[in-house]
Order: structure tokens, then C-alpha cells, then sequence
């Protein structure tokens, strides 16, 4: 866990250092760009939308046996230029102002032209109190870039390569 904390603090600042985003969603804005979202990633009946924030990041490879497999995300997500979310492997999302986060696991993908796919993820654990405690869903949308390199490559290998996608945060509704 300390060693994902450490590369995850590594991948920030490298990120910042090269001037990743500051681009945000205006107050109110919409979960896409179309202003729909595919079905079969839609959130069931019962949830609000506690947060929609903008991830720049990489999503990162590694080269077994000839072939590239995903091996971890790594992004900032942000709002009005204001980092307030670190996306890591797990996947887990950690809240840089209170320390709660979220871990969740893919229940649905959408398919996006050169880009990786839309999600729907069920959260498999949350911690702490704050923004993410209460987390039930999380969706990755308007994805952008991050594909798997292609062709063959040498065992050991990694790349990470660039991506953007919207970041919608849900709770169960209130009763």
C-alpha cells in the first residue's frame, strides 16, 4: 500500500510538472459532452450525483510474454483548476482535501472510438468520512486517448500513455 501511495505522489508530481490540465467543468454542466450517456452505463434509480470532476492522467502498460496488459491509472482530478481527487490503482480514488476515498470494481463499459471505454463502476469499499465515504458509484465518461500500445514489445516493458475523462461520484439518495 505505501509503495502505491509513494508512485501515486511520484505520478502527481511528475503530471504537474509537465502541466497537466487545469480545464474544468463549469457549475451544473452536463455528464457528457453530448449530454447522454449510454444506457447500459447509466446509474440505477436511488443514487445522486455528489461530484462531476475532469481527470487528467496516464493509463499505464506493462509488456508479459510479448503482449501489453493494463497494469494501473494514474490521474488528478480536478475542479475550477484545483486538484481534489488522486486516481490510482485498485482502482481507487483518495480525496486530497479529507483523505476519504473509494475503491470500486467495473460493473458495465461503453465502447469509445480511440479511446478507452466509458464505465460504470460499484464501489467495493470506502473510507473515512468525507466527499468519498459515502460513494456507491462511479462512473468514467467523455474518455479521450489511453489505449493499449500496439504491436509486440519487450517482456518488462511499460508505457503510459495519456488520457482525459469526465468523473461522476454517486450516493445512495437520502431516504
Amino acid at each position: 500500500m505505501r509503495i502505491n501511495r509513494i508512485a501515486a505522489g511520484l505520478a502527481v508530481a511528475a503530471m504537474t510538472a509537465v502541466g497537466v490540465g487545469a480545464a474544468t467543468a463549469p457549475a451544473g454542466a452536463g455528464p457528457t459532452a453530448s449530454g447522454q450517456v449510454p444506457e447500459v452505463i447509466k446509474v440505477p434509480e436511488g443514487n445522486r450525483q455528489i461530484a462531476f470532476l475532469q481527470a487528467h492522467g496516464v493509463q499505464t502498460y506493462q509488456c508479459a510474454n510479448g503482449a501489453w496488459s493494463f497494469l494501473q491509472p494514474d490521474a488528478i482530478l480536478e475542479s475550477y483548476g484545483r486538484a481534489v481527487i488522486l486516481h490510482t490503482r485498485g482502482p481507487v480514488w483518495t480525496s486530497v482535501e479529507d483523505g476519504s476515498s473509494v475503491t470500486a470494481a467495473t460493473v458495465a463499459s461503453s465502447p469509445v472510438p480511440l479511446a478507452v471505454p466509458q464505465l460504470l463502476l460499484r464501489s467495493t469499499g470506502n473510507r473515512g468520512p468525507g466527499l468519498l465515504g459515502a460513494v456507491t458509484f462511479v462512473q468514467r465518461l467523455n474518455t479521450t486517448g489511453g489505449l493499449s500500445p500496439a504491436g509486440a514489445c519487450k517482456d518488462g516493458a511499460t508505457a503510459s500513455i495519456p488520457y482525459t475523462a469526465d468523473y461522476a461520484f454517486w450516493a445512495a439518495t437520502p431516504r
